[in-house]
């Protein structure tokens, strides 16, 4: 069977997620009213906001009358968000998986334009908050007295928020503007393919299947695949290098305006970290950069590669043991560590493929890389891109583990359950550790290495490729205060970021330039990269904690769970005796990381010793 037959009959196998319970289609009557009572809802709920004068008021003691406001309020603004939370997730699901369907673009766009007359609401209840006081208001009110956590968080925004007009009217121009330009950088790079030239002739993929070359077990297919990227992405440079300048200069227009000193000090406050918490961590990851480089060192080794690692064997799997697994073993190994855990995690991932909540083949239209976002009560949505490789079976265990953190959330509010990203990454980050751990228990020699080397490869992308993006990131939004930039000086500040944070662990002559094209994340938020690592390190010392107190553990961690939306990433930490202010704490998760490099470079020091004996 060819390498095309085989993926074709993969494809076919692989689950695609049904959506078709809510609604059947988008003609559906249930959806075209549900459409109608979504922008009803907003329509009502302004009214409401009007009525009791939701917004920038005088400072008072807040009365009875007040706390029956904030309650109306409240309730009324959680509902209309699940409302258009249900509707943007039932239509993204056919936008992010054929984004050449037209009906669907259409009514992702109108349901945007409802969102913008939706998100100003959330600004006035902020200005009214800070200006009764949270705590005040909770007197009086039950509803606020239940969103105490959140309510301070929007008091606090306030304080940097523009007019109550400014706020409406930018609501209202992101959909032509940032919101825009996202779509149009996701459209691009969703239906963008490319040439691969294969020993057995040239084959057009998509680029996600391209991008999931990178893991296929022969050398050749790799740089083929490189090779294949390099002259596929420069022919949408243009526009997205268009959507890049438009998206960081609005952010840097608006961030201004907002009174924030930087769109990083915006994005720490957005995900609930302190300063002295992000300083801590920066500092402990700037100290293991130099482990992973002599990690990426001894990788490069095992592949025959003197020095650095070439780019195109960053996420390869090890010649000793070639990392192919199909989609049911893949499942079976996830459920596994899960059930080893907990058996209702274990149950989850029945549920999941019961329930029809995975779409999992790479095909033309399909958005990349993988997500999972909230459905219908507490079911999720969760979109692969299988590749095949085991690092596929730890992407799987990550946006699963995004599903079980939604399920601990699905008692929560709307308001309560806004997750910081930051804080969003911890189930998932721990459920991946879950299944290296499992794998770790049962292995031992190459099958040991290689399991080892796909759980160092996947903390070396977001640890090293994820500072090599912020590096990017917090450049970009520097030069782009001062002018527009060029897809030419995007791509030299991507390959400098790069060469400062992997050094000497890369080949510097097989850097990526396109990088920062391909990410959605520069294009649907700000310093999205940094949040990621925040995440690793957080899970690494939860699963410590696990470790050290399985019972303790499992009594508070669904707790922290659903209180991720509704306390701040030092409460969360402090719930489990842990500092994150202190960089001792992150060094701490830190050498977890180191061990597992040791240990690497122990095992491959003794496969190419047994190897060099005649």
């Amino acid at each position: 069977m060819t390498l095309d037959e085989a993926a074709a009959e993969e494809s076919i196998a692989l689950p695609r997620w049904d959506v078709s319970d809510v609604h059947t289609s988008f003609a559906a009557r249930s959806f075209t009213d549900a459409i109608e009572q979504g922008s009803a809802d907003v329509d009502r709920l302004t009214a409401l906001f009007d009525e009791l004068d939701i917004r920038d008021v005088v400072p008072r003691t807040p009365n009875a009358a007040d706390g029956i406001g904030a309650d109306r309020a409240i309730a009324g603004w959680n509902a209309a968000s699940r409302q258009l939370e249900l509707l943007e997730a039932y239509v993204y699901a056919t936008v992010a998986t054929d984004s050449r369907d037209a009906a669907a673009q259409g009514l992702m766009s109108e349901i945007e334009a409802i969102g913008a007359r939706f998100a100003p609401l959330l600004a006035r209840l902020a200005d009214w908050t800070d200006s009764l006081g949270v705590d005040a208001l909770a007197d009086v009110s039950d509803q606020a007295g239940e969103h105490v956590g959140p309510l301070r968080r929007l008091a606090a925004r306030s304080e940097h928020q523009m007019s109550e007009s400014e706020e409406t009217l930018y609501a209202e121009l992101r959909t032509t503007g940032s919101e825009g330009w996202g779509r149009l950088q996701r459209d691009i790079t969703s239906q963008l393919s490319a040439r691969v030239e294969l020993a057995d002739g040239v084959r057009t993929l998509p680029m996600p299947a391209v991008r999931g070359l990178a893991t296929d077990d022969d050398p050749a297919v790799r740089r083929a695949a490189y090779d294949a990227e390099m002259q596929a992405w420069p022919t949408v440079e243009l526009p997205v290098t268009a959507a890049m300048n438009a998206i960081k200069g609005e952010a840097n227009s608006v961030n201004s305006r907002r009174g924030w000193k930087s769109p990083l000090e915006a994005s720490l406050f957005a995900n609930s970290v302190s300063s002295a918490t992000f300083d801590a961590m920066q500092a402990a990851v700037a100290d293991a950069l130099p482990d992973l480089r002599s990690w990426m060192r001894s990788k490069a080794a095992l592949h025959g590669h003197d020095g650095g690692l070439p780019w195109w064997d960053l996420v390869a799997p090890l010649p000793v043991a070639p990392g192919r697994i199909s989609w049911n073993d893949g499942i079976e190994v996830v459920r596994s560590a899960f059930d080893r855990y907990e058996p209702a995690l274990g149950a989850l991932v029945d549920r999941a493929i019961d329930e029809r909540w995975i779409d999992a083949s790479s095909r033309d239209g399909k958005t990349g890389g993988a997500f999972c976002m909230p459905f219908v009560d507490d079911r999720s949505l969760v979109l692969l891109n299988w590749s095949g490789s085991a690092e596929s079976a730890q992407t799987t265990a990550h946006e699963l583990g995004h599903a079980y953190h939604n399920t601990r959330l699905a008692h929560r509010t709307a308001l309560q359950r806004r997750l910081p990203m930051a804080l969003a990454e911890t189930a998932s980050i721990f459920c991946e550790t879950l299944v290296v751990e499992a794998g770790l228990a049962r292995t031992s020699g190459s099958e040991r290495l290689a399991l080892l080397d796909i759980d160092l490869q996947g903390t070396n992308q977001v640890i090293v490729d994820i500072h090599s993006r912020f590096l990017f990131e917090t450049e970009v939004f520097e030069r782009r205060r001062r002018r527009t930039l060029s897809g030419a000086e995007l791509r030299d500040m991507m390959t400098e970021a790069q060469s400062t944070a992997y050094g000497d662990g890369l080949d510097r002559s097989t850097l990526h330039p396109y990088m920062w094209l391909l990410k959605p994340h520069y294009y649907g938020s700000h310093f999205y990269n940094w949040p990621y690592t925040y995440g690793l390190l957080f899970g690494l010392m939860l699963h410590g904690r696990y470790q050290d107190d399985p019972e303790r553990f499992h009594a508070g961690y669904d707790e922290l769970l659903s209180r991720a939306g509704m306390d701040t990433a030092e409460e969360l930490g402090a719930s489990f005796g842990l500092d994150v202010t202190d960089p001792a704490t992150w060094s701490a998760a830190l050498d977890a990381v180191r061990a597992r490099i040791a240990e690497y470079e122990r095992l491959a020091d003794e496969i190419a010793t047994v190897d060099s004996v005649p």
